[in-house]
């Protein structure tokens, strides 16, 4: 593995409203860890329910995973707490991010929680440029990715839907949505 003083960080947003940003993001998670690399998951929307993804993330011992979101953000009856949910998140992570310990750090889904204004994209933006460790690559998902966030990152990926089962009465699918 190339040694911390040598690596420049990535950041990476995977955006649009195709599906696979997710799995696209765990996909390098994984990628990631199978060099050795210490790899932080961390989940602003999903709810506590049981995912593929997190149970294969379970048999490595360099993949930490944390779900922070509270399910279907959608049907809220308590908008409040949703914020305050996604403020604690976003505190965990800059905490997670700052303490050195990973090489990767995944924000599963907090591109959500700036369209919904739970936590503006200036101040990721603001984040990463100015308190990221230069050598930590950092990706993050979800749709509605804000525009200073897509100023900030190296490489964005744009997931465009052209067909969806669920659309079709095609309920999730486990092992292919979840």
């Amino acid at each position: 593995m190339k040694p911390r003083s040598r690596r420049h960080g990535r950041v990476l947003v995977h955006t649009g409203e195709g599906k696979g940003k997710s799995s696209s993001a765990f996909g390098v998670a994984f990628r990631a860890a199978g060099w050795g690399m210490q790899v932080c998951v961390i989940q602003f929307i999903k709810g506590r329910w049981q995912t593929g993804e997190q149970r294969a993330a379970a048999c490595f011992d360099n993949i930490e995973w944390h779900v922070k979101g509270e399910g279907f953000t959608w049907d809220t009856k308590n908008p409040q707490r949703d914020r305050a949910v996604a403020r604690a998140a976003w505190d965990f992570a800059r905490a997670k991010i700052l303490s050195e310990k990973y090489d990767l750090v995944v924000l599963d889904e907090i591109n959500y929680c700036c369209g919904y204004g739970w936590i503006s994209g200036r101040e990721i933006a603001a984040f990463i440029r100015t308190r990221k460790p230069a050598w930590l690559h950092l990706i993050l998902t979800g749709r509605s990715a804000p525009p200073e966030v897509i100023e900030a990152a190296d490489t964005v990926t744009e997931m465009r839907l052209v067909k969806h089962a669920y659309r079709q009465g095609i309920e999730a699918e486990q092992g292919i949505e979840f």
